[in-house]
């Protein structure tokens, strides 16, 4: 899935607005712009798109979790990722939103996609693990949906 479909549907589900979403990636020290964030905000066939760059998403994901969480002083800052997957993706909005693994399981069914607990673990491997599993842009798409449907009550 695009960085830039996941930025759109999380700024959708919190309800931000063009300067959040700078300021939740300042947090992390990334020095974004408004101008630089508009064109990562458009639709892949709308003039002036602008595919946003892994270090860009992995930021505004980190940033996000300092936004809902607060900023834990006692351990020093985690490096930011280089390489931003579904699997990372998940598992930051997991850390984000606080849920655990029933809830993932409730977001995925009140989206209407039937998954096992199995599974779910399976995405929160480690990627040498025998047991991990890549996420689909197909299960990242659903849970966005359930967790928005979850946040926003639509």
């Amino acid at each position: 899935m695009l960085n830039n479909d996941t930025l759109r549907s999380i700024r959708y589900m919190l309800d931000l607005g063009d300067v959040h979403v700078v300021e939740i990636m300042k947090l992390t020290g990334f020095p974004a712009t408004r101008e630089q964030v508009e064109p990562w905000l458009r639709k892949e066939d709308e003039p002036g798109f602008v595919e946003m760059p892994d270090a860009a998403m992995a930021h505004f994901l980190d940033g996000l979790i300092v936004h809902r969480r607060g900023r834990d002083e006692s351990q020093p800052p985690r490096p930011v990722e280089t390489r931003v997957n579904n699997n990372v993706v998940l598992k930051k909005l997991r850390v984000a939103f606080e849920l655990k693994e029933d809830d993932i399981l409730a977001i995925m069914t009140e989206a209407g996609f039937r998954v096992s607990r199995g599974e779910i673990n399976a995405l929160f491997r480690q990627p040498k693990h025998s047991n991990f599993r890549l996420c689909g842009d197909q299960f990242l798409r659903n849970f966005l949906k359930g967790l928005t449907q979850r946040l926003r009550g639509v």
